[in-house]
């Protein structure tokens, strides 16, 4: 599975949080492909996703959230893909 978490450099609201969501994501899964992208040096990808503005996270390629979410929100939605 692969996270994809696009923010702005210099943003504390981005920045706030990742570590707490990284070390959610890998604790539902330890193989989790987590990557944290400067949407201005992923901005095709962040335009293919349809991220109107940061801090947006997608799973496997699609975009689950257009702001950072709860930990929890993030694990159940990691779950709920994996599922699918």
């Amino acid at each position: 599975m692969k996270v994809d978490v696009l923010f702005a450099s210099g943003c504390p609201n981005c920045l706030r949080d990742l570590a707490g969501l990284r070390d959610a994501a890998r604790g539902a899964d330890p193989t989790v492909d987590w990557r944290e992208l400067d949407i201005v040096d992923a901005i095709d990808y962040a335009v293919e996703l349809g991220v109107l503005r940061p801090p947006a996270v997608a799973i496997d390629g699609q975009l689950a959230f257009q702001s950072l979410p709860t930990p929890l929100a993030l694990v159940a939605a990691m779950h709920k893909r994996s599922r699918a």
